[in-house]
């Protein structure tokens, strides 16, 4: 069986790349599509694979204004030699034409962010109606158009958490199944706090990195940020003395900044949130918006291991941080590293492997949904 792995672009490790590495160990023969590639970013890994690259990578240093061009790029590629597709999609991955005989996977991270649920927020970024408000308003429709009529390609959704499967519902009128994304558990540890508290995150609007800076900047408390992304220059510019950027540091430093860090904030919704596990894995409470991905990867059990709050504002983050500092004595890291195994890579390669080898219905115990399945394709 030849099989072929779709992702976005690889341009950074961040969460849906340790996915593409996970199935790179899944499918060890696989070859890669993608649309833009950076070497040195990715890991030995993925590198060891075929890659290829669509006609767009010699531009890829201006990859988010390619958006539009995006379609045609996937439909590009010729993936005909292939019995197995695996996309990875929270940018257009799903997009890609197969053959009538290959079977095509989705593993979706989510729909597209700024077409679906975070337009309204891209396109009233400019309050008047700017020529690049026009244009994004008008790429937009196109590609939503498009990105509905893709999800027919696929004939098998897996979702990252419940989250995301509740958002394919929605925007494709699919049903998927939940996988979550793997995490090397066993790889992070535990130490006694320093005086900081944490931010793992790219740096772009919709993660409200800025209510953290504002709050922190103006308590006084110190706060290490992790990532890089095109808020970084306003996020510097607003930041106090106490904020610290430390820009993408490799795997063995950022073990290091979660094993010391007094608790990791994760200010905005998530689709999951490898951070907030990656942060359980290290026996770290977290302090973060109670929406979206972060409610699956938090453990329910006393003593406390997050702090929630339920609106984003500044405010609520700030009285958030106080209750963990009140309560801190009662934390638990043993208890909470100890519900983190759920989220191994063992079990991924386990759940995924049930998906891609094995034949018969995606939906275990539930003939409707597989007959759904089934008419789907």
């Amino acid at each position: 069986m030849r099989s072929a792995i779709v992702h976005y672009w690889l341009l950074g490790m961040r969460g849906g790349e340790k996915v593409v590495e996970a199935l790179c160990r899944l499918l060890p023969d696989a070859d890669i599509f993608t649309l833009f590639y950076d070497p040195e970013s990715i890991s030995e890994t993925i590198r060891s694979h075929r890659i290829f690259t669509s006609f767009l990578n010699p531009y890829r240093r201006h990859y988010r204004s390619l958006l539009p061009l995006m379609p045609i790029a996937l439909e590009h590629f010729d993936l005909r030699a292939y019995d197995l597709i695996v996309s990875s999609e929270s940018g257009p991955a799903k997009g890609v034409i197969t053959s009538s005989h290959t079977r095509h996977v989705c593993y979706c991270h989510s729909p597209m962010r700024y077409l679906w649920d975070l337009y309204p927020a891209y396109l009233h970024e400019w309050t008047r109606w700017t020529p690049k408000r026009i244009i994004m308003a008008a790429a937009s429709n196109y590609l939503r158009v498009w990105d509905y009529a893709s999800a027919a390609r696929v004939d098998e959704f897996i979702a990252n958490s419940k989250n995301v499967q509740n958002r394919i519902r929605r925007t494709y009128r699919r049903q998927s199944r939940v996988i979550y994304p793997p995490v090397d558990v066993d790889t992070f540890y535990c130490c006694a706090p320093d005086d900081y508290y944490l931010i793992v995150s790219e740096l772009v609007a919709y993660k409200r990195i800025a209510d953290a800076v504002r709050c922190f900047s103006e308590t006084g408390r110190r706060l290490r940020i992790v990532g890089d992304g095109p808020e970084y220059s306003n996020l510097k510019r607003a930041a106090g003395p106490t904020i610290e950027f430390c820009g993408r540091v490799t795997d063995r430093d950022l073990r290091y900044l979660y094993a010391r860090c007094r608790a990791v904030l994760v200010p905005g919704e998530e689709d999951f949130g490898i951070v907030a596990v990656e942060a359980v894995a290290s026996g770290k409470p977290l302090i973060g918006l109670a929406r979206g991905g972060l409610l699956e990867g938090v453990p329910s059990a006393y003593p406390p291991a997050a702090f929630l709050y339920s609106l984003p504002c500044e405010d609520e983050l700030r009285q958030a941080v106080e209750r963990f500092e009140r309560q801190k004595a009662e934390i638990s890291p043993a208890i909470i590293q100890a519900s983190a195994s759920r989220f191994s890579e063992k079990r991924f390669q386990r759940e995924m492997a049930d998906v891609l080898f094995k034949k018969g219905p995606l939906f275990e115990n539930d003939e409707s949904a597989a007959l759904e399945a089934v008419s789907m394709r």
